[in-house]
């Protein structure tokens, strides 16, 4: 008896919820709110896409970062001077700051 309940609850509410959609269809500015729901699904499929193809550039980017730390490490006086001067810069701007401070 409880199972024909349930489902004669969950037909009554799956009739409403048709019977609410028809009445939804024939209101005047239906039609607009539709379209504008269509052009953000359509919005949000496109950002999803993006977002995923972030997710390659990331490790593209972390994969040349490794590279670019192992050819720095390996030798030569171009890359350990250019390495240099990216610390110097870092240094200068926590230097500065710590001379206004004094």
């Amino acid at each position: 008896m409880a199972g024909t309940r349930r489902n004669d609850l969950l037909g009554r509410l799956a009739d409403l919820s048709e019977e609410t959609i028809q009445r939804l269809g024939d209101v005047p500015g239906a039609d607009r709110v539709l379209g504008a729901m269509n052009t953000l699904r359509d919005r949000v499929d496109e950002l999803q896409k993006r977002v995923r193809g972030l997710e390659a550039l990331e490790q593209r980017l972390a994969a040349l970062e490794r590279k670019v730390d192992r050819l720095s490490k390996s030798g030569g006086s171009q890359p350990a001077g250019a390495r240099k001067a990216t610390k110097t810069t870092s240094t200068k701007s926590s230097g500065g700051s710590t001379a206004k401070k004094s």
